[in-house]
């Protein structure tokens, strides 16, 4: 009999608890309706992740190695990330202003790294970076004239970055032949 007395309040209260918490939930969503609002957080798991490039920066820089940076960073951003360059940086071969690519190495060349051509000679004196380069300055790589240069930026701009020397395989006019001339003179 004692118990009867005891539930009689407990469940008044249970009823009066479960009233608070459903006008409550309405007042804080501001809802008339009977369904309850979206949580805040289903909006915040709905926006997509930011995305991130990863970039291997070597070279002329005092800090080599791999970077995170946003999407959107350029050459310029992974330089500063590395520490900027050094004394000894040839910054002319570097396009500074050039967008990134998730996996792209950033080489930085330094003054006598490689060696050196002969005045007035074409060769560049460090690897040429496929994927940022100008038709400018795929034109001074060898047997690669004005016309197979841009054929070069136009593949690239329809394909996205080279992830590979070989990818210059997809580009028309270019054969075993050339690839083989370009080794050691082109990274991705």
């Amino acid at each position: 009999m004692h118990l009867t007395h005891l539930r009689r309040p407990l469940l008044a209260a249970l009823v009066l608890l479960l009233a608070v918490l459903v006008v409550g939930q309405r007042v804080a969503g501001g809802s008339s309706s009977g369904a309850a609002p979206a949580p805040a957080r289903a909006a915040v798991a709905a926006a997509p992740p930011a995305e991130e490039l990863v970039v291997d920066v070597v070279g002329a820089v005092r800090r080599g190695g791999l970077y995170r940076l946003p999407a959107g960073s350029r050459v310029a951003d992974a330089v500063r990330m590395a520490g900027g360059v050094t004394r000894r940086a040839r910054l002319g071969l570097v396009n500074l202003a050039a967008p990134l690519a998730d996996g792209e190495q950033v080489l930085v060349p330094r003054a006598g790294a490689s060696a050196s051509a002969a005045p007035g000679a074409t060769t560049p004196v460090a690897p040429l970076q496929l994927s940022v380069a100008t038709a400018e300055q795929l034109d001074t790589l060898p047997g690669i004239g004005p016309a197979t240069a841009a054929r070069i930026v136009q593949y690239r701009e329809e394909h996205g970055t080279f992830h590979a020397v070989d990818d210059l395989a997809g580009v028309p006019g270019i054969g075993p032949a050339k690839l083989a001339a370009l080794e050691g003179l082109v990274v991705p």
